[in-house]
């Protein structure tokens, strides 16, 4: 007697196995040493240490304009505060990781008029200088979420293409960013529903 076919068939991986997958591949990336394994880097077989420091510092200038978006949200959508503290909490940590100094705090939406306008002001004094773009955030909180989830897929996404040119640590410590950005936009993601 066959047995009957279940009530619900999985017609693909679920979410979280696809996350799974892709943090442990980026990690798995980003764990690659090279061809011994043994962790220490040969002299002149990866990039040089400028280019280590150019990647760290993009990094940590990424990590910090996303705090921005971080902040413009919370500052149009208070009520939001509660949901997205932790996940601020770790990208400015993750600016800290990389290096970098937070290039905003937390302010009130009128503390930050007044501060942007100070500081397009100061942008324009000193020309060469381009004025930092001002981050544009939805009415609606879903289309906010929805905005900062797709910033943290993009970046998250970046981060794990340039894992192949970083060696050993300064790769670890992306690829275990990217996929805590991954994590973030699914919750995200998750919360706009």
């Amino acid at each position: 007697m066959p047995f009957p076919p279940p009530v619900r068939t999985l017609s693909g991986p679920r979410r979280r196995t696809l996350l799974a997958s892709a943090a442990g591949a980026a990690l798995m990336a980003g764990c690659s040493s090279g061809e011994g394994g043994s962790g220490k880097e040969k002299p002149g077989a990866g990039p040089s240490a400028s280019a280590q420091e150019r990647a760290r510092a993009r990094a940590a200038s990424d990590s910090a304009g996303l705090l921005e978006r971080y902040d413009a949200v919370l500052a149009v959508h208070p009520a939001l505060t509660a949901r997205l503290a932790p996940l601020r909490a770790e990208v400015a940590r993750h600016v800290t990781a990389f290096g970098g100094a937070e290039r905003s705090t937390r302010t009130s939406p009128s503390a930050s008029a007044s501060a942007s306008a100070s500081a397009s002001a100061s942008a324009s004094a000193s020309p060469g200088v381009p004025p930092a773009p001002a981050v544009v955030v939805p009415a609606d909180a879903k289309d906010a979420l929805a905005d900062l989830a797709g910033a943290e897929r993009t970046l998250s996404d970046l981060r794990v293409a340039a894992l192949v040119d970083l060696p050993g640590e300064p790769a670890r410590l992306l690829a275990s960013v990217a996929a805590s950005g991954a994590a973030h936009a699914y919750l995200l993601t998750e919360g706009a529903r």
